[in-house]
């Protein structure tokens, strides 16, 4: 059975970091796209940023790409986003997913965790 488990998420104070990790497991994802999307109270679940199985990291802007960044632990299955100088409008559920090989910004993805919650303080 697959499985993603998010953790990490929390409250922090706008200005401050959190890492966020994904564990995978149940198959191999050596061929798969890692990302991350996040849902607000209200709104649709939207794309944050990803890592192909390359190693290419794409970002949803340029207001994430500098605060936020993917990486991954091949070895332990595990992939990280940490995230830096949060904003009460980062606040969301945070979830990872993976889909084959192909990038994609709307959630078309194979595989869903069951969300982190990420709450920042003003």
């Amino acid at each position: 059975q697959v499985q993603l488990v998010e953790s990490g998420g929390g409250l922090v104070q706008a200005g401050g970091s959190l890492r966020l990790s994904c564990t995978a497991s149940g198959r191999s994802f050596s061929n798969y796209v890692m990302a991350w999307f996040r849902q607000a109270p209200g709104k649709e679940r939207e794309f944050v940023l990803a890592i192909t199985y390359r190693g290419n990291i794409i970002y949803d802007s340029d207001s994430v790409k500098s605060r936020f960044t993917i990486s991954g632990d091949a070895a332990k299955n595990t992939w990280y986003l940490q995230m830096n100088s949060l904003r009460p409008e980062d606040t969301a559920v945070y979830y990872c997913a993976a889909r084959w090989r192909v990038v994609k910004t709307t959630p078309d993805y194979d595989y869903w965790g069951q969300g982190t919650q990420v709450s920042v303080s003003s």
